[in-house]
This record gives C-alpha cells, sequence and structure tokens, in this order.
C-alpha cells in the first residue's frame, strides 16, 4: 500500500510519519506540502501515486481538492486533525499519528 502523508512545510508532521510508517508492513511512504516553501511540495504525481493520502489538517484537504479535483476523485483522503504544535520526531507527535492512522490501517507498535 502506498501511503501519502501532507502537511504545509513538510519539515516536521508529515515527514515524522514518513519515518515511522516507511517499510512498515511493506508500506510504502512519502510525504510533502502544500505551501510554496515546503521541503517537497505536493504535485499530481504524488496524489497519482498514492494509495491512501492522510493530511494533517482540514486546510490541507481544501489546498488539495482546489489543486488537484480530478486526480482525487478515485482517491481516499483522510484528515488526521493535528494541529502544527509539533517539531520533528516529537515522542508526542508520534503517539497521536499512530493513534490516529491506526483507525485506517495497521501500524507498528
Amino acid at each position: 500500500m502506498k501511503l501519502l502523508f501532507i502537511c504545509s512545510r513538510n519539515k516536521w508532521r508529515s515527514l515524522t510519519a514518513e519515518k515511522i510508517f516507511d517499510g512498515y508492513n511493506n508500506y510504502e511512504v512519502r510525504s510533502a506540502g502544500t505551501e510554496e516553501g515546503a521541503r517537497i511540495k505536493v504535485t499530481e504525481g504524488h496524489i497519482g501515486w498514492s494509495d491512501l493520502i492522510f493530511v494533517m489538517e482540514k486546510k490541507h484537504t481544501r489546498r488539495l481538492t482546489d489543486k488537484f479535483p480530478i486526480s482525487l476523485k478515485t482517491k481516499r483522503l483522510i484528515c488526521l486533525d493535528i494541529s502544527d504544535d509539533y517539531q520533528f520526531m516529537d515522542e508526542e507527535l508520534i503517539e497521536i499519528l499512530k493513534s490516529r492512522v491506526s483507525e485506517h490501517i495497521e501500524v507498528p507498535e
């Protein structure tokens, strides 16, 4: 399964998710951001590649649906409701990610 994690700048939340889920249970994982200054800016290619898309906030859902309406028609988009309050690999962020993502797929302990 190919998982795509999206946040604003792809520096903390989505990058942390990519690091903790990549390779687990044969998942392929990528991450990207929606803002101009993102480390990796989300493209139509990311959307097409993914089987499941996790966004951190509702604003990311809006940005993706505004920019890629056709590509997203056949995709499952899940909002995790994780605010931008955490640093990269923050222990609390990791616990929240595992908890919220586990409602949709199998996650590591």
